[in-house]
């Protein structure tokens, strides 16, 4: 298993916008749909996990999430597991890439929204605050320090 962090320019782009349009998991639409109006800039970055060339899994790391106007940033998001790959730790795997990588580009802090329960806790991360997303259901923020 090894770890891209792709942009636009990058080969594999088109193939892991591909997979997140088509995967079972309805946000890889809204992803496939950044990707397609290159919204990520500056040390924005899509993570791709990859089996040999099958991709496992992604997320993102960029300056906004799905919930407009916070005053936080950085977000890990777009956090996804490929069914046949859960089970394996592959998310943890690729928060700490993400985090690996926010610190070498000079972030002390990242954050996450999900509305998950006890699941990015066991990772460290500590819920912050709470806010409504725009299809009405209240995510939890989370918040972990780069270290």
């Amino acid at each position: 298993m090894n770890f891209e962090m792709i942009t636009s320019s990058d080969p594999l782009w088109n193939k892991v916008r591909n997979y997140a349009n088509n995967c079972s998991w309805r946000a890889g639409q809204s992803l496939a749909n950044a990707m397609d109006n290159n919204l990520f800039t500056e040390w924005e970055r899509v993570i791709v996990a990859l089996d040999q060339q099958k991709i496992c899994g992604y997320c993102t790391v960029a300056k906004t999430d799905c919930i407009p106007d916070l005053c936080y940033t950085p977000f890990i998001g777009y956090l996804f597991v490929d069914e046949e790959y859960r089970g394996n730790r592959l998310s943890q795997r690729l928060i700490q890439y993400a985090m690996n990588y926010l610190k070498s580009v000079g972030f002390d802090r990242v954050h996450l929204i999900s509305d998950h329960d006890n699941l990015y806790e066991k990772y460290g991360f500590e819920i912050i605050d709470r806010k409504t997303a725009p299809w009405g259901s209240t995510e939890k923020i989370y918040l972990q320090k780069l270290v």
